[in-house]
């Protein structure tokens, strides 16, 4: 499987999908920390690829999306964006909208 192929099977199999440096748990940039602090804010599970443990995939990623840095949040394909997006987006209440929906689409 080419590293795009698992990319793209990836993002499709998980409704909420981070890439990010290091893990929720042990973030190893501030942005990855702030975006993995504003999702867990939102209280549903997520899929994370840790990009330093993959490189590949941190190489290939920017191109396939079309999005220069990390973290990339995915959210039902979909991209959303990088830190300041998703921290905004938290602060004004979109962020944990667009999680709920996504994620009551799945118990459907």
């Amino acid at each position: 499987m080419s590293t795009l192929d698992t990319i793209k099977e990836q993002i499709e199999s998980n409704t909420i999908l981070l890439y990010m440096k290091g893990t929720p748990r042990a973030p190893q940039c501030g942005f990855s920390a702030q975006t993995v602090q504003a999702l867990m804010g939102c209280g549903e599970r997520f899929a994370f690829v840790n990009i330093l443990e993959n490189p590949e995939i941190r190489a290939e990623l920017p191109k396939y999306a079309n999005w220069p840095t990390f973290p990339q949040l995915w959210v039902k394909g979909e991209l959303v964006g990088g830190c300041d997006i998703v921290v905004e987006m938290a602060a004004n209440g979109e962020l944990q909208t667009l999680i709920t929906d996504a994620m009551a689409g799945e118990a459907e």
